[in-house]
């Protein structure tokens, strides 16, 4: 947990993308103190706060729409704190309704959630401004033109850059491919490129795409880089099981040349220029290929043998599929050798919006996480929001804010949003109290001061909470010196309202967890589902089913590492503990099982028909079985004794031993992916076996167990 609090994460968001949410906010507020409308000026900067993190990567028409929902929900909860702000009882109800409503949106994502907690806080604010009804609209209304300004300055460069995201999106796969190459994780580990991949298929595939006839072109550079991945988990893995030190070696220059290649590719695909030195890395990266094809190149031993073969044919795909994509790259038109398969873009299932009414009905039950937490956050929020009108504290706004900012629907979000909060609170005070002696004279000195601690908090917020919350404290005492506040009156009520409002969101929480750990085997259940019905495509040789399958195996697998660094997060108790190490058990047995499959997908993408479809088809009965009961025990949360697949392995080894012994490629990459993905599927069979009859086998089968 204390590692959680301190870890610093990359920063995401680009330098320009801060300095024009900057200009959105500080601008408005310039132009409002020249015109002698301060008042104005901080109520269009406060819209233009509001909607900034909804400023995220994505196409145009997708932003524009969720800045202007962010914007339309700002001013509407504006409008109804101005209202209600003078009547305590219906404010306090007005809080519970709206803090529940803005914590259930949580199960419609983080951007849903983000504009349920602003618009939360910016109600909390102006009802406690003491505006008098009259000015709500007016006031709703500059701030939702703050929200305007906000989104206009994001989408401005949309006329003139019009592919931009999808070309940032498409260089980001292949900067991942190429570190891919150089670092060849382990199969135990993510599959790699998973959510640039996915990122990619939405801005390519999604409702919000853009239209044209340069889209054509990155469909295709997208469908190549998958094939490029295939080829690259594939070589990776036989590197790996590799025991010859000098053909692991010889192998070596593929992946080298191969990442430079794609490094030179997302160079030429971000700045929309043509991959002029592709050419030259393509060539060593070609002479290497065929090299591998020499008779001293091969290993001696008869199964490294086998191996190398298959590794010299996947190699000979990767050159071809990066000549592939300098040729895509270099066109960036509709024009490319290769076709899209699909004759008109369409997102896969499992990456479409859901329709948002029944989403939240579905929601609407206390098993529902996104359904405790609302309960959790209307409560809270409330409670502080009722009790700092009855005591009459000063300023008392921060209290309820800060409860609502903090309580999330995880233990260690909320923990870690509590204790940095209060740690960024307190270190943002004292660099207020710092810039109250140096920097507020003026005017001018504290617009240059609120620009540079909002262009901080943009760039870091995300880095580290706890350092953005200090660059947010002083700017918004900044905010505060211009409406006349005097800076120690802010810095006395943020700290109040942060301490007060951070304890008790903990303590809310603390009285009413909701624990990780009963939702992990849930979201195991559909990881392995979604796992079966991908390798149940691939045995079944339905390639037209991949790309649905595929997705649905990603974002899967998305919410179930998530789940467990959520679970990471909680207090390590002995249940908990367990639960952690059984899980990452799983996760790690259930990812050498969709690595497995890659060598298969490999030949159905080259043509290959697979070998032996009679024994085949029986294989992938019988895995298929095997897999559906260990999806239902997890769901059901029981133990099973589920039969072994090996077996039926054997029986398929045997039919192709005499396709394997006569060298043939494709008979030897499908026997060795199915010996894979039978281990891999006794040993998550294995870990959901009884206990008792789980050590009997680990003495009769040590062999079988020590996979895991």
């Amino acid at each position: 947990m204390l590692r959680s609090l301190l870890a610093l994460k990359p920063r995401d968001v680009p330098i320009r993308v801060a300095l024009r949410n900057t200009i959105a906010v500080v601008a408005p507020l310039a132009v409002g103190l020249a015109l002698g409308q301060a008042s104005a000026g901080l109520a269009i900067a406060t819209g233009a706060l509001n909607t900034m993190f909804t400023d995220q990567p994505g196409p145009y028409r997708a932003r524009m729409q969720r800045m202007l929902m962010a914007a339309a929900a700002a001013g509407l909860a504006a409008l109804l704190g101005i209202l209600i702000g003078a009547h305590d009882v219906a404010f306090v109800a007005a809080v519970l309704v709206v803090a529940f409503c803005g914590g259930i949106v949580v199960a419609l994502g983080p951007i849903a959630a983000r504009v349920g907690l602003t618009s939360t806080i910016v109600m909390l604010v102006t009802a406690g401004m003491g505006l008098s009804p009259p000015h709500a609209p007016a006031v709703a209304a500059l701030i939702f033109a703050g929200g305007l300004l906000q989104m206009a300055l994001a989408v401005a460069a949309w006329p003139l850059q019009r592919y931009r995201p999808e070309r940032f999106a498409l260089a980001d796969v292949l900067r991942q491919l190429a570190r891919t190459a150089r670092l060849r994780p382990d199969a135990a580990q993510a599959p790699p490129v998973s959510q640039a991949a996915l990122d990619a298929l939405v801005l390519l595939h999604g409702e919000h795409r853009a239209r044209g006839p340069a889209m054509q072109s990155f469909r295709v550079l997208a469908e190549v880089c998958e094939r490029a991945r295939i080829d690259l988990l594939s070589l990776s893995d036989l590197h790996a099981r590799l025991t010859d030190t000098a053909a692991r070696q010889r192998l070596e220059p593929v992946f080298g040349h191969a990442a430079d290649c794609l490094d030179a590719l997302a160079d030429a695909v971000h700045d929309a220029r043509p991959p002029s030195s592709a050419p030259a890395r393509l060539d060593a990266l070609q002479a290497s290929v065929k090299a591998m094809a020499a008779d001293d190149a091969r290993p001696a031993d008869r199964r490294d043998a086998r191996l190398w073969r298959i590794a010299h044919v996947r190699a000979d795909s990767l050159a071809g599929q990066l000549r592939s994509l300098a040729r895509n790259a270099a066109t960036a038109s509709s024009r490319g050798e290769l076709q899209a398969q699909k004759s008109e873009a369409r997102l896969p299932a499992a990456l479409r919006t859901g329709a948002p009414w029944p989403t939240l009905r579905a929601n609407l039950t206390l098993s529902s996480v996104a359904f405790r937490h609302a309960l959790r956050c209307a409560i809270c929020v409330a409670l502080a929001a009722g009790c700092e009108r009855a005591l009459q504290v000063p300023h008392g706004a921060w209290i309820p804010m800060t409860a609502a900012v903090v309580i999330k629907p995880d233990f260690g979000g909320t923990l870690r949003f509590g204790l940095l909060r209060m740690a960024g609170t307190f270190a943002g005070l004292l660099l207020t109290t710092l810039l109250a002696h140096y920097a507020m004279q003026g005017v001018a000195p504290r617009l240059l001061l609120m620009a540079a601690l909002c262009m901080g908090f943009r760039l870091l917020a995300q880095v580290n909470y706890g350092l953005g919350i200090a660059l947010l404290t002083g700017m918004v005492v900044l905010l505060l010196s211009f409406k006349g506040m005097a800076p120690a009156d802010a810095v006395h009520a943020r700290l109040l309202g942060t301490v007060l409002g951070s304890s008790l969101a903990l303590v809310a929480y603390a009285l009413w967890p909701t624990w990780e750990g009963r939702r992990v085997k849930p979201l195991l259940a559909a990881l392995v589902d979604a796992y079966r019905r991908h390798l149940a495509a691939v045995l079944g040789a339905r390639i037209g089913e991949l790309v649905d399958s595929r997705a649905a195996a990603r974002r899967a697998r998305t919410n179930a590492q998530a789940s467990l660094d959520r679970l990471r997060a909680e207090p390590r108790r002995r249940t908990s503990a367990a639960a952690l190490k059984w899980a990452e058990s799983v996760l790690a047995n259930a990812s050498r099982l969709i690595r497995a499959t890659v060598m298969l997908e490999a030949l159905l993408r080259d043509g290959a028909p697979l070998p032996q479809r009679e024994q085949l088809a029986a294989f992938a009965a019988e895995a298929d079985r095997i897999l559906v009961l260990l999806v239902t025990a997890l769901r059901e949360d029981r133990e099973v004794d589920a039969p072994l697949l090996r077996p039926c392995e054997r029986r398929l080894s045997t039919a192709m031993s005499a396709a394997v012994d006569a060298g043939d490629a494709a008979a030897i990459a499908a026997a060795d992916a199915c010996d894979r993905i039978a281990d891999s599927i006794d040993t998550l069979a294995h870990l959901l076996r009884p206990a008792a009859r789980r050590q009997a086998r680990e003495r009769v089968q040590p062999a079988a167990v020590s996979a895991s």
